[in-house]
């Protein structure tokens, strides 16, 4: 219906500004522009309601999402036990692990298979799209320094699943094969090298060996029996020169003594015979007392002779004896004291020969050990080398064989799976609802869409239109007093074309709400 204004008389009508109508005056017009336009405004609605129905249930994919996360966990009982003797293997990046691993060519593979890809045989070409498809659509994350969790994004869920179930064990077996292969390796490459130094040490002992064969003076600690040796020998020899030089003035001296003496004394008395048995018996007690004490036989028997030598020489003293018997003359008698220094002299000459043939024996050998010094000294620098050479070898073949132990032992655990144990902590459940944005949020968002872009269009052709909507805007603008406001009166033929485009609309409607009424039913039911 359409007001029709007569304005007064003076004057034309004035158009008026859209801008200048007020809420009050704007509200009604776009309610009746909204009847009027009825039939376009709700094909909008229908249009854009579908359409957005349509793409959410055939455009937009359902994209479903598994996750599996799966526990790395250390051994805390048998770590502190063998702390320094085996070697637990450890990962420190675990996610970076889990990507190396189930991003590898052999395990995609695999999962073609599992995901029933390889059935449509698909060439290398596809294979490799395959892969990088299923390697964008993998996430590995940590959200723990002991936890790798996987999660994967399939439009079948039960696709997502089987995948994602596939990774989890998958990535759990090579983990640990990988952790057994890498200790086998470690220790077989070990055990070639203790087998190589082996064989190092053996040659570098027999060349040790045969060098000190071959040179008898090539001994451990020659040089230090040598330098003793010839110390020995050196005081040796000043000893030996010292005696023979003493026993040479003792030989001169008695020689010089010797020469004063007669062979024969020409008067023996017998007061000079106990005296001179006196003196002997003296020396020999004197002797006696270096080694024995007073109370000793032999020391008592000479004290008890030279008291009766005393008794002799006394009564000796008081009377003049006969000549002794046998003895026709005293000039007949030989001298005692020469006899005495001539026996002397030659222990003399004795000792100083002996000594001077010692000395020349010790000169002898101390020339031999400094020849057998040199010829060690000359020979030390190919020994030293020979033996730097074994020792070296021996301390890396003592060091090797530890270490083929440790590495036995960390083998050991990697093969029971005592070190490092991957367990399965969130298996991987069958995804019910698709990730990402819903058909439901896509349907809600398209009746928002269909609501709203029909309301739009009336208020920017309310708001902008240049005619003039209100009567107020025809007085307020105008020269003349507005006298009446005439209503737009509908014929039959408009009555009947706007019941039928109302009845189109309502049909509209009751097919939308039932497009999305047997979608959301669909769904359910397929849930």
């Amino acid at each position: 219906m359409t007001t029709r204004a007569l304005p007064g008389p003076g004057g034309p009508s004035v158009p008026g500004k859209p801008r200048d109508l007020t809420p009050q005056e704007l509200i009604p017009i776009l309610l009746k522009e909204a009847r009027r336009r009825l039939v376009p405004l709700v094909s909008i609605f229908a249009a854009v309601a579908l359409l957005t129905l349509l793409v959410g249930v055939f455009v937009i994919p359902r994209n479903y999402s598994a996750s599996v996360t799966i526990l790395a966990k250390e051994s805390d009982i048998i770590e502190p036990l063998l702390e320094g003797r085996a070697v637990s293997t450890g990962v420190a990046d675990r996610a970076g692990m889990a990507r190396q691993i189930l991003f590898s060519r052999k395990i995609l593979e695999q999962i073609l298979d599992v995901g029933h890809w390889k059935q449509a045989h698909p060439d290398p070409v596809e294979q490799e799209r395959l892969m990088e498809d299923i390697r964008k659509r993998t996430l590995i994350d940590s959200p723990r320094p002991d936890l790798v969790q996987i999660t994967y994004q399939d439009r079948d869920p039960q696709r997502a699943f089987d995948v994602t179930e596939a990774f989890g064990s998958m990535l759990i077996s090579e983990a640990l094969a990988t952790k057994a292969r890498e200790s086998r390796d470690a220790y077989e490459f070990i055990d070639s090298q203790v087998q190589a130094y082996h064989a190092k040490l053996t040659s570098a002992e027999n060349n040790l060996q045969q060098y000190r064969s071959e040179n008898v003076d090539a001994q451990p600690g020659s040089a230090t029996d040598v330098n003793a040796r010839i110390v020995s020998l050196r005081n040796q020899v000043e000893q030996t020169r010292m005696t023979m030089q003493e026993q040479q003035s003792l030989g001169a001296s008695l020689s010089s003594q010797l020469s004063g003496e007669s062979a024969v004394s020409r008067t023996q008395t017998r007061q000079n015979l106990l005296s001179s048995q006196y003196m002997e018996l003296q020396a020999e007690r004197d002797r006696l007392m270096l080694s024995f004490t007073e109370q000793h036989p032999d020391v008592v028997r000479v004290t008890l002779q030279m008291q009766d030598i005393q008794q002799n020489l006394a009564r000796a003293q008081t009377r003049v004896d006969p000549p002794l018997p046998g003895i026709e003359s005293a000039e007949a008698q030989s001298n005692p004291l020469y006899r005495e220094l001539r026996s002397q002299l030659a222990l003399a000459r004795r000792e100083g020969a002996a000594a001077g043939s010692r000395l020349g024996a010790a000169q002898s050998m101390l020339a031999e050990e400094l020849d057998r010094s040199r010829r060690i000294a000359a020979s030390e620098g190919a020994l030293a080398e020979l033996t730097r050479d074994y020792e070296v070898n021996r301390e890396i073949y003592q060091d090797l064989l530890r270490r083929r132990e440790n590495a036995r032992v960390s083998m050991g655990l990697d093969e029971a799976n005592r070190g490092l144990t991957l367990k399965i902590q969130d298996p991987a459940i069958m995804p019910l609802r698709p990730s990402g944005m819903r058909l439901m949020h896509i349907a809600a968002g398209g009746l928002l869409l269909a609501i709203v872009l029909p309301m739009a269009l009336v208020f920017l052709l309310a708001r902008f239109d240049p005619r003039i909507r209100s009567a107020r805007l025809i007085e307020a603008q105008g020269r003349y007093p507005l006298l009446t406001a005439i209503p737009a009166y509908a014929t039959p033929r408009e009555r009947r074309h706007d019941l039928y485009g109302k009845l189109g609309s309502v049909t509209m409607i009751l097919v939308v709400v039932l497009a999305y009424v047997a979608t959301y039913a669909l769904k359910m039911t397929h849930a």
